[in-house]
């Protein structure tokens, strides 16, 4: 998503349980080099295939976090919270929320028209801001 706009750029879905970063790497959707990219503590190793991307630090067993490293995580969470809004936006059709009970081939697409309806409701709240 464009953390400016709170618009959804991209999808990726896939059947059954898989891990967010696994459909992310599999899907290989092209994130410029010069694009950031804000990640939760599940993307460890992302570094490795985006250089310009920011996960927050994890606690090492019995070994607490310095300040510099708890201030940083604030920080990322502070820029990440807006993604976290637009899961809950997302929650609200309750494709997402609780058990999907349709068709498995048509997921993504009911998907992609949450996230169009989505960014529609975006733009008319925009547009009456300006009017």
């Amino acid at each position: 998503m464009n953390a400016k706009t709170n618009e959804i750029i991209c999808t990726a879905v896939r059947e059954g349980k898989v891990h967010d970063f696994r459909i992310w790497k599999e899907s290989q959707v092209g994130i410029g080099k010069k694009i950031e990219l804000l990640a939760d503590k599940g993307y460890q190793g992302i570094k490795k295939l985006h250089k310009n991307s920011r996960i927050p630090f994890k606690k090492i067993k019995k070994t607490p976090l310095i300040k510099e490293q708890k201030k940083f995580n604030r920080q990322l969470a502070k820029e990440r919270i807006i993604v976290e809004h637009v899961h809950r936006k997302l929650k609200i059709f309750r494709v997402l929320s609780s058990r999907y009970r349709n068709r498995r081939k048509r997921f993504g697409l009911r998907f992609n028209l949450i996230a169009g309806i989505y960014n529609y409701e975006l733009y008319l709240a925009s547009e009456k801001a300006i009017a």
